[in-house]
């Protein structure tokens, strides 16, 4: 199965890849949310560009069925190591969360991920929903109010506390694979490592994830963005992100790694 497979067939917009990922090896997209990307976020290195609809609202943008349909079209899945649900913008929105991975589940019948900016863990049916996961991989980049700001730019009056808090909520809930995924964009003070030490110890999760913004940022949007099989091309509007070193990178996550005894995982180590 190729990428290629699913841009000649539109049918197949709401499954695509595998896309080859660092943290969970060849995974086969899930997108719960459709061709308008919608999220709560909007976040500076987001590589589908500029959110299309900012929103907290649940809604279904697609139906079950089509997803059932999609999977059952191209079983069976040959080399696919994950499932993941991500694709355009944030998949807790998607109020048929709940019954898209049990479909997904049942079809494919492969470890699923849910990627996830961590908004709408306050809500319980959200909570519920990812329970069938058997890994969620949950956003924490902000440091602080002023972080939470400038990096993710979240819709409407969200803070820091109260995503710390459903992110804890769900901890407490969970008996699946946890794990924090921060965004590193730049070099971090001692302070600023003091206090993402304190949240981790608070949250306990399984693993922490740092990442850094390795794909470009399309400015326009793109469905085939939510892949990373693209070259860079004149047909596609992008922006590349200045990256902080694999150095400062490993130094991070050995000061972590050495503070807290919970992996940290990094592209480099891939």
């Amino acid at each position: 199965m190729s990428t290629t497979l699913f841009r000649q067939h539109p049918q197949y917009s709401c499954v695509y890849g595998p896309v080859k990922s660092w943290r969970f090896g060849r995974s086969l997209g899930i997108d719960p949310i459709g061709c308008v990307s919608s999220c709560s976020f909007n976040c500076v290195y987001c590589q589908l560009g500029k959110i299309q609809q900012q929103t907290t609202k649940r809604q279904v943008f697609v139906p079950t069925t089509q997803i059932l349909d999609e999977l059952r079209a191209i079983a069976p899945l040959e080399q696919i190591d994950v499932v993941t649900l991500s694709g355009s913008g944030e998949p807790t929105l998607a109020l048929n969360l709940e019954k898209i991975i049990g479909i997904v589940r049942k079809v494919t019948r492969l470890p699923t991920v849910v990627l996830t900016n961590s908004t709408m863990l306050h809500d319980p049916t959200v909570r519920n929903a990812l329970k069938l996961a058997d890994t969620v991989a949950a956003k924490l980049d902000a440091i602080s109010l002023n972080q939470l700001q400038q990096i993710n730019r979240p819709e409407g009056t969200m803070n820091l506390p109260g995503i710390l808090a459903g992110i804890e909520q769900f901890r407490q809930e969970y008996p699946g694979h946890l794990a924090i995924q921060t965004m590193v964009l730049s070099l971090w003070t001692p302070n600023m490592a003091k206090d993402y030490i304190e949240m981790i110890q608070r949250l306990q999760p399984d693993e922490i994830q740092l990442n850094i913004p390795s794909r470009p940022r399309f400015l326009v949007r793109e469905l085939e963005a939510r892949g990373n099989n693209l070259v860079q091309s004149p047909a596609y509007l992008m922006q590349n992100l200045k990256c902080v070193s694999t150095d400062i990178l490993a130094a991070i996550a050995t000061q972590i790694q050495d503070a807290i005894n919970i992996p940290v995982n990094y592209p480099a180590m891939a």
